[in-house]
């Protein structure tokens, strides 16, 4: 009977520790790395002379997550501008970075668009994204920032609520998200000269492609993600009855 207890434990433990797996993190949803690295990096930029081995460091704190998503060819221009020394040229090549980093997390929000808490944290990272270049949209147009702004507001209202047990439900609209995309994306390429956010501003391999290949571990909806779940389940109702029927 102890090897029974034992046995039942062990799967217990095992389907736990397998469906921990799926809870993929997004981290604070009011922070992104990228952007927190952009505004240090400013400050040492700023220094008198400018710190380029201090900023170069930040840099390399997201410098996997970067190449992971957008290439290496970012980290390949931000060392070229690190080798030359040109501060506005790194400010400059950081920013298109993070106007990249906005449409990633807003392509993935609209992959993901059924997914409300999934969605709402990465346009929650989107927004976080685009805090660190507002000061530079208004200093342009005070006008467009508001915009922006409005446009953000506007994509997480279009993702509806789905309520608590009903209550404060309130319906998606998939084509109103996409249609403030458009518009934040659009003026981001304008002011940040963005030229394709497909391949990247710095000419990489497909977004839509890069956040299938991550993502798709984690998509619950997929049957062969549930395959090891129903398995470990069925292991463990065929070894309770074995045990209740040993009792009897």
């Amino acid at each position: 009977m102890k090897k029974i207890i034992v046995g039942i434990l062990t799967f217990l433990s095992l389907f736990s520790i397998h469906t921990s797996t799926f809870a993929y993190s997004y981290g604070n949803p009011n922070e992104e790395k990228i952007a927190e690295a952009y505004k240090e990096m400013a400050i040492k930029l700023d220094e008198n002379p400018p710190n380029y081995k201090a900023a170069k460091e930040i840099y390399s704190t997201v410098q996997e997550e970067i190449d992971q998503h957008m290439g290496s060819a970012p980290s390949k221009a931000i060392e070229k501008a690190f080798e030359k020394e040109d501060k506005e040229l790194l400010l400059t090549d950081m920013q298109s970075i993070l106007a990249l980093n906005i449409g990633r997390r807003l392509e993935n929000v609209e992959q993901k668009f059924t997914d409300y808490d999934t969605s709402k944290r990465l346009l929650a990272k989107a927004f976080a994204t685009y805090e660190a270049l507002s000061p530079l949209v208004a200093a342009k147009d005070k006008a467009l920032d508001t915009k922006m702004r409005d446009e953000f507001n506007k994509a997480l209202e279009a993702m509806g609520n789905p309520g608590l047990f009903g209550v404060g439900q309130k319906e998606a609209n998939k084509d109103a998200f996409v249609a403030s995309k458009k518009i934040i994306l659009d003026e981001l390429k304008k002011e940040f000269h963005i030229k394709d956010y497909k391949v990247g501003h710095f000419d990489e391999k497909s977004e839509s492609t890069e956040a299938a290949e991550k993502t798709e571990w984690t998509d619950l909806s997929s049957l062969k993600n549930w395959l090891p779940i129903i398995v470990i389940v069925a292991l463990l109702v065929a070894l309770i009855t074995y045990a209740i029927r040993r009792r009897r």
